[in-house]
């Protein structure tokens, strides 16, 4: 008997990594949502590639450090296809880019409290239709800079540190009713909003790495992509390094 498609929600979908994972998802025939803050256009952008390609799409939009907004979206998802059985916390939360020194607390406090409310959000909204169906893939994207720390991403970096944290205690406290939970973890990835700013530094990226190239987002999306499929469902709590081989943790 054929089984239902499976229904992933991707929050940050309209560009990068979390466009890149929307359709390596929609390609293996799963149904998306594509969440997305402002950029409307990009994420029709995401939606119609995927249309186009004979997969099924729909663009979401809301703020997920809002709980009244997260809600929202699931509602209209499980309104339009009965469940959510995979969720990836991908939505990108500012941060200042500052040396310990020159780096506030209102600074580092919001990108503390949004990135784990954006987590906290998604996650009370979405388990519990996830244990209620008796199964779930959930995926939180961090950052490289969780566990190898860099000069001016203190407040990056402690936030995604926090971030895995609590990726493991939803791991440990939900793996019985069929929900997993994990970690990609993210080093340095070329996207539009990074191009330019990788561009200066490529070379010393590229040596430092034992497979001698940048990722794509591609790269991350497929890692993404693993996690959230069947092949998991016996790997929880972990944290996945995806750099080439340049942060070996």
């Amino acid at each position: 008997m054929k089984t239902a498609a499976k229904v992933a929600l991707i929050t940050g979908a309209g560009r990068g990594i979390g466009a890149a994972t929307a359709k390596e998802l929609a390609a293996s025939g799963i149904k998306v949502a594509v969440n997305y803050l402002s950029g409307q256009e990009s994420a029709e952008r995401v939606v119609s590639d995927i249309l186009r390609q004979g997969g099924e799409a729909v663009k979401v939009q809301g703020d997920v450090c809002e709980a009244d907004q997260v809600a929202r979206i699931t509602d209209e998802i499980v309104d339009r296809w009965g469940q959510i059985d995979i969720m990836v916390s991908n939505a990108h939360i500012p941060f200042a880019v500052k040396p310990f020194l020159d780096l506030t607390w209102p600074e580092l406090s919001q990108k503390l409290n949004r990135e784990i409310q954006a987590a906290y959000n998604l996650s009370q909204a979405i388990l519990p239709i996830m244990k209620q169906n008796g199964y779930g893939r959930i995926v939180y994207v961090a950052s490289g800079v969780a566990k190898n720390p860099g000069i001016g991403f203190m407040a990056h970096g402690t936030a995604k540190a926090a971030l895995v944290q609590f990726a493991k205690f939803i791991a440990q406290e939900f793996g019985e009713f069929g929900i997993t939970a994990n970690v990609i973890s993210p080093g340095a990835v070329q996207t539009e909003a990074s191009r330019a700013q990788l561009e200066k530094m490529s070379a010393a990226i590229v040596a430092a790495t034992p497979v001698r190239r940048i990722a794509q987002p591609e790269d991350i999306a497929k890692a993404i992509a693993l996690y959230a499929s069947e092949q998991s469902g016996f790997i929880t709590g972990s944290y996945v390094p995806v750099n080439g081989g340049k942060d070996m943790v």
